[in-house]
């Protein structure tokens, strides 16, 4: 007969094998409306099959990550970045002896409120709503698993734990709302999520770059980190074809990345003598993080990015291209708001027209921007 493990059982193995600064499931704030326990999941894992189950996440597959998506079969979309975020957060978390449920599930619950065509299209969408609020995806990630979100008849959203919640708001202690609490940061676990996003992008769209030919293997020879990565995979910069470097070379650099984060975040965690997830809470300063060397070197291939692939007029120009047609389709729900749904419309009298409108283009994919453009306005290349 086999022993089927509980959530008990799997709570009491947290108990035993985590950090004394880690975030147990069996300690979680619970959610704003109670639901009972799961008989074999903990709240983190539920939280996680929560997230994967949204049709917010499925959308992900068609949404842009740095190429629009559908001009390349290999290039990364929102949601193979999302995944590619969660495998880096469960082995940095792992590693500090964290909680890998919950730093899985706000890894994948990160980019959920990311708009079509990436960044340029959160760019866009901030500035039609400067008068309004403005629009961030990370907080539009929180909206969209509090509100927007919502499979369960007797509330609003995911439902999601106070941890999950906690995490999504990144980087900045004001972001911290004091409906959940006046912390100065969130869990690790939430800090290594953040990482693990940073990590993600930097060694993946790198990559992605180089597919493209947008990047020449000879142009990272002077950026420190790529040639750091460079050497230890035996890898001669300039005489490196673009197949031969693109998987090297992000390989590596992943590798060298989660490392100087590993090492950085062991050393800030002792000196700072946190001894519990809410010690960490009340900590001044975040703890997961890179070296002061790392923190260098990731500048500089961050700038090295900008200047040659997310600012390259052959990645520039078709982003600005599709950011003109949302423009287009959001002027045209406020002109016409019959336009914008049902469910954006029953948000009208709540949150107002700009917001409802801007709620209802963000949850598009790529694909479905542009056939709502030539629903209102014909055939965009005619």
């Amino acid at each position: 007969m086999i022993a089927l493990r509980t959530r008990q059982d799997s709570e009491r193995l947290e108990k035993k094998s985590l950090a004394l600064y880690a975030q147990l499931s069996s300690t979680t704030r619970g959610r704003r409306h109670p639901h009972p326990p799961h008989l074999r999941r903990t709240e983190f894992q539920r939280d996680t099959a929560r997230i994967i189950h949204s049709a917010a996440f499925r959308r992900l597959e068609y949404k842009t990550q740095v190429f629009l998506n559908g001009t390349g079969d290999h290039y990364r979309t929102r949601l193979t970045h999302t995944m590619e975020v969660a495998s880096i957060s469960r082995t940095l978390a792992r590693s500090l002896g964290l909680n890998e449920d919950l730093a899985e599930a706000v890894a994948l619950a990160h980019d959920l409120g990311h708009s079509p065509f990436g960044h340029s299209g959160e760019e866009t969408l901030n500035h039609l709503l400067k008068d309004h609020g403005g629009f961030d995806h990370n907080t539009h990630s929180l909206r969209v698993v509090t509100l927007l979100e919502s499979p369960y008849p007797d509330c609003d959203g995911l439902n999601l734990t106070f941890e999950v919640l906690e995490g999504l708001q990144k980087h900045a202690t004001t972001r911290i709302s004091s409906d959940l609490g006046n912390y100065t940061c969130a869990s690790l676990e939430g800090q290594i999520a953040d990482a693990s996003d940073e990590i993600a992008y930097y060694a993946h769209d790198l990559q992605d770059g180089i597919e493209a030919g947008l990047i020449e293997p000879s142009e990272l020879k002077n950026i420190e980190i790529c040639a750091r990565a460079a050497k230890i995979a035996g890898l001669n910069l300039d005489e490196a074809d673009a197949r031969e470097a693109r998987f090297s070379l992000a390989r590596v650099l992943s590798h060298c990345l989660i490392e100087d984060v590993l090492q950085s975040s062991a050393i800030r965690i002792i000196a700072s003598a946190v001894k519990s997830a809410d010690d960490v809470r009340r900590h001044p300063k975040l703890l997961i993080g890179y070296t002061e060397e790392g923190a260098r070197q990731t500048h500089e291939l961050r700038s090295f990015l900008y200047a040659n692939l997310y600012f390259n007029p052959e990645v520039a120009t078709a982003n600005q291209r599709a950011c003109n047609m949302l423009t287009d389709v959001y002027t045209a729900y406020l002109a016409d708001p019959d336009q914008i749904g049902r469910e954006a419309t029953r948000r009208v009298p709540n949150c107002g027209l700009h917001r409802a409108a801007a709620d209802y283009i963000a949850g598009m994919t790529d694909r479905y921007l542009l056939q709502e453009h030539a629903r209102l306005f014909g055939d965009f290349n005619s």
